[in-house]
């Protein structure tokens, strides 16, 4: 499943959602970065920062291996623990972003990252929850999962992950859906809005890691 994706820009955000948020984020994220999320809120629909997994590693339990929160299978949010709260009171939320990452394995198991977005590159947004913490200093954090669901049919999606296991997408929400989705009250009522996504307008491609050295190098220009 997704752990890795590249957010929108600041611009994207107000363009293609309407919404602003004066603040910085990485140009990809992974596990506990922060990253926008679109949210409904007292006074209307707002963006905000918020940390990729719903349980940060920082709030996990002391001398306990590390667990990802990242994606949350919609077969079982209901019944998780990390989840079934959001989920039973609707903290619904939109993770906007350019692409997503996957890895493609080859006949000889190897694995290559590679990178689906959309053909014409626009943003798009995958339906997410969210919840607040309170951190060690008194303030109040946000952190956020996706929501993910089978794709062991799915044309595009099937293609990512090893060959024994089973497939996942990530659940894209249409333009057309954004304001139901987020002004939805009932979980049940919002399932019908969670479909897997047409590939037709969609392309994955090749997208390795850059090594160290690399990553190194750009950052001094």
């Amino acid at each position: 499943m997704c752990v890795n994706y590249l957010p929108v820009s600041a611009d994207q955000l107000t363009r293609y959602f309407e919404v602003a948020l004066e603040a910085e984020w990485a140009d990809e994220v992974w596990q506990d970065h922060d990253a926008p999320i679109i949210l409904r809120a007292p006074q209307g629909i707002v963006a905000t920062l918020a940390g990729y997994g719903m349980v940060p590693r920082r709030h996990q339990p002391a001398g306990q291996r590390a667990y990802s929160t990242q994606n949350a299978r919609l077969e079982t949010v209901a019944e998780r623990p990390s989840y079934r709260g959001p989920w039973q009171y609707a903290q619904f939320c939109l993770v906007p972003m350019l692409g997503f990452f996957e890895p493609r394995y080859d006949a000889r198991g190897r694995s290559e990252r590679w990178l689906i977005r959309r053909t014409d590159h626009a943003p798009f947004a995958v339906a997410g929850l969210w919840r607040s913490w309170r951190e060690a200093d008194g303030r109040t954090s946000h952190a956020f999962t996706q929501l993910t669901l089978n794709a062991d049919q799915h044309p595009l999606m099937q293609q990512f992950h090893p060959p024994e296991d089973e497939k996942r997408s990530l659940v894209i929400v249409p333009p057309s859906h954004y304001h139901t989705w987020l002004h939805c009250r009932q979980p049940e009522a919002a399932l019908p809005l969670l479909q897997p996504f047409d590939p037709c307008d969609w392309t994955a491609e090749p997208r390795p890691r850059p090594s160290a050295k690399a990553a190194r190098m750009q950052s001094l220009f």
